[in-house]
């Protein structure tokens, strides 16, 4: 069976959610993007919230009213730090919560808010810039970790390899950077680009060890072939904070 016939699945999966990206790319609404990453967001909080081990339903309504105030406040990914001050104040005052039902206020909450703000700051290009980032680290790792990849990069996810990591990382920096020129100098988007291109790496790690430790292979199976909504978005979730702060910093 060729690779193609292997991963079927997975490439039409992966072309679908190519095309939705495209097309509302090519719209530019914020209204529409707003939305779609609102989707997203919150069948990545469900994931999190299970991975976390948390099984408060109430969670989902604070979570969509953080959303909906984030299409209007202009700085939304200040709204994980409101957040977690009234849940610190209702943690003292009520003395009945659980630390655990705060954790997917960070993860993925953070990451989703500064992909937003990516996008209300920087526009469409910005949000472009961070997907090439991302996509072609993970692809570049997967190919070169394939071809030439024989050490073991971590024990959290066994399969990666340092010559694939590094291979990704490379070829995500040069792919990106030409993306980041539409935004800021060539200087600016190279370390930029490398900078989230790294990022991108641990935010896989890091999913990858929420998995472990809730032992399952996937955070869940909406995509086929995929897994969950995390098992795509985590290196965009450390991704989008590294280009907002040093956007933020450097421009």
């Amino acid at each position: 069976m060729t690779w193609l016939g292997a991963h079927k699945e997975r490439v039409v999966t992966g072309a679908v959610l190519t095309a939705v990206a495209l097309i509302v790319g090519y719209i530019d609404s914020f209204f529409l993007t707003w939305l779609l990453l609102g989707v997203f967001y919150m069948f990545a909080f469900y994931e999190a919230a299970a991975l976390f081990g948390s099984r408060n339903n109430a969670l989902f309504t604070y979570a969509a009213l953080i959303w909906v105030a984030a299409a209007f406040y202009p700085y939304g990914d200040d709204l994980f730090i409101i957040a977690g001050l009234i849940f610190a104040a209702s943690v003292a005052y009520r003395n009945n919560h659980d630390w655990k039902d705060f954790l997917p206020f960070i993860y993925p909450t953070a990451g989703m808010l500064f992909m937003l703000s990516l996008y209300k700051e920087y526009g469409m290009i910005a949000l472009l810039w961070l997907l090439i980032a991302v996509a072609a680290t993970d692809i570049g790792a997967y190919f070169v970790g394939k071809k030439i990849g024989t050490t073991p990069f971590c024990p959290t996810s066994p399969k990666k390899t340092l010559e694939g990591v590094i291979g990704g990382v490379v070829i995500a920096t040069l792919a990106a950077t030409m993306a980041g020129l539409g935004i800021v100098s060539f200087g600016i988007a190279l370390f930029i680009s490398f900078s989230v291109a790294l990022a991108s790496v641990f935010g896989d790690l890091f999913e990858s060890s929420l998995k472990r430790q809730a032992g399952v292979k996937d955070s869940g199976t909406i995509l086929p072939g995929h897994g969950g909504v995390l098992d795509r978005l985590d290196g965009y979730l450390f991704g989008s904070i590294v280009m907002v702060v040093l956007l933020r910093g450097l421009v």
